[in-house]
């Protein structure tokens, strides 16, 4: 039984997917980020960086979304191809989703929505690079059914996380329908639905 520690983020997100894509028993903790939760000692302890996800196995506790859709994907030899250029497509779009869309979508939801003054150049910035980077993916959708080739891997699991959230960043579909298309097949697929359920009962009713 693996434990993970998450909320309804974009980073979040992937985690269950990955789990549930490959049918591994695992226990969902919910830490409140609204309420500052993974700011206490206790989940400090887990993760000096403050933040979620944080997956537990056994004696191994590990953060970061990427090294632990890796680690899982390795551990069931699924959703990562073994060699050649395969498996260096889904490293490009994993390097590309951590260096490039997903920091421009959380600095452009940031700088939109919980910013204390506003910072004009801050969000033409950052949401320019937002609709750029997903500019990018859609053009890489253009020619794969996928976004590292013809086959579903961590990869989309990956850029899957901020687009589920990308209203956060103030970034639609309207000019990307490739994109579009892989996102709603992607949404449709068993597991996804159940993971977005099982995180949905993270956050709080009003």
């Amino acid at each position: 039984m693996l434990d993970v520690y998450a909320f309804a983020t974009p980073n979040s997100i992937k985690v269950p997917i990955a789990l549930e894509e490959l049918g591994l028993d695992y226990a969902l903790h919910g830490i409140n980020v609204r309420k500052g939760e993974q700011k206490t000692p206790d989940f400090v302890a887990l993760n000096p960086n403050a933040k979620v996800p944080v997956m537990v196995d056994g004696d191994l506790v590990l953060t970061e979304s990427a090294a632990i859709l890796v680690y899982l994907a390795e551990k069931t030899g699924k959703l990562l191809p073994t060699s050649g250029e395969t498996r260096a497509r889904v490293f490009e779009q994993l390097f590309f989703h951590a260096s490039g869309l997903g920091p421009a979508f959380g600095h452009a939801g940031f700088f939109q929505r919980q910013a204390a003054e506003p910072q004009p150049l801050a969000i033409e910035r950052f949401s320019t690079e937002a609709k750029r980077t997903l500019g990018v993916l859609d053009d890489m959708l253009a020619k794969h059914r996928f976004v590292a080739g013809d086959t579903f891997t961590i990869a989309d699991i990956a850029h899957f996380g901020w687009l589920w959230r990308r209203k956060f960043a103030g970034v639609g579909f309207d000019d990307a329908p490739n994109a579009a298309r892989w996102y709603a097949e992607v949404e449709a697929r068993p597991a996804v639905q159940r993971a977005i359920a099982h995180v949905n009962t993270l956050v709080p009713q009003a």
